[in-house]
């Protein structure tokens, strides 16, 4: 048995349809009754901030999705362990290599991994860049015109569909030579914002243009949306350059015996939720 964290977010859900597809047995987490999940999917109830309350959802469960940030992941892995489960495929990110404590993401995302390894699991950790399903942030400014204002205008990345990262996670479930793996997974291609917007305007067949904020602009907009220590942290990423995400790595290839998709090809997908 597959157990699937997440199971309603943007890899989650895809990791879940990509182990259906396999014909594996997955089990999804939720904490309500009501969320949404791939038609196929068996739901579990719990909350991983209270690990002692997950007996059910670890019953039979071999491997498991983990994604990272729990108050107490030392708490939550010793209880899988305990449980029966043997490995762990945890989402991680690529700010993970840098182990900057002083840095909100970098440290989450860090101790997080040194949880993992600290475990007695075995272990993949997975490290995709930014994710192409970051564009449908850009929805209540399409729905409003077709100008997209954008931070960091300078800053390209290789960013990944997050079904290439299902994809890979569901061979490192199900599939062997995949312990103490570390996989840093990016799309095939490197775009600046306004590349990205160009080749959603084609896609959408809109003349959609792309204002760059200046950093001052960019800190006062991302502050009203998201706590000021995570908003320090993509300014030391993007603005002071402490993490390069353009640089292109072979590993979803490698993987899954397939390129990874283009931006254009993840647009195409979901032009639908543009409109």
């Amino acid at each position: 048995m597959f157990l699937v964290t997440g199971a309603t977010g943007n890899v989650g859900a895809e990791l879940i349809r990509a182990l259906l597809r396999m014909d594996a047995p997955v089990r999804a987490l939720v904490r309500r009754p009501d969320a949404p999940l791939p038609d196929g999917a068996r739901p579990v109830f719990g909350d991983l901030n209270e690990p002692g309350a997950l007996a059910e959802a670890f019953d039979d469960v071999h491997s498991m999705f983990l994604l990272p940030g729990y108050a107490d992941m030392p708490g939550l892995l010793t209880r899988a362990r305990e449980a029966g489960v043997r490995h762990v495929v945890l989402l991680s990110g690529g700010s993970a290599a840098l182990e900057d404590m002083s840095n909100a993401i970098s440290r989450y995302m860090t101790l997080s991994e040194r949880a993992v390894r600290d475990s007695g699991l075995r272990w993949t950790f997975l490290r995709p860049r930014a994710f192409m399903s970051n564009a449908l942030r850009w929805t209540p400014q399409l729905r409003a015109g077709d100008t997209v204002r954008m931070p960091f205008p300078k800053v390209s990345a290789a960013c990944i569909d997050p079904q290439d990262i299902a994809a890979v996670a569901a061979q490192a479930l199900t599939g062997s030579g995949h312990d103490g793996s570390i996989y840093e997974l990016t799309g095939a291609e490197a775009l600046l914002p306004a590349e990205q917007i160009a080749i959603l305007s084609k896609v959408l067949g809109r003349d959609l243009r792309c204002v760059g904020l200046s950093d001052e602009q960019a800190r006062v907009e991302m502050e009203q949306s998201m706590p000021a220590e995570y908003v320090d942290a993509f300014f030391r990423f993007y603005v002071d350059g402490t993490l390069d995400e353009s640089h292109i790595h072979p590993d979803v290839q490698e993987v899954t015996g397939r390129p990874p998709h283009t931006f254009e090809e993840w647009a195409t997908d979901h032009a639908e939720a543009f409109h």
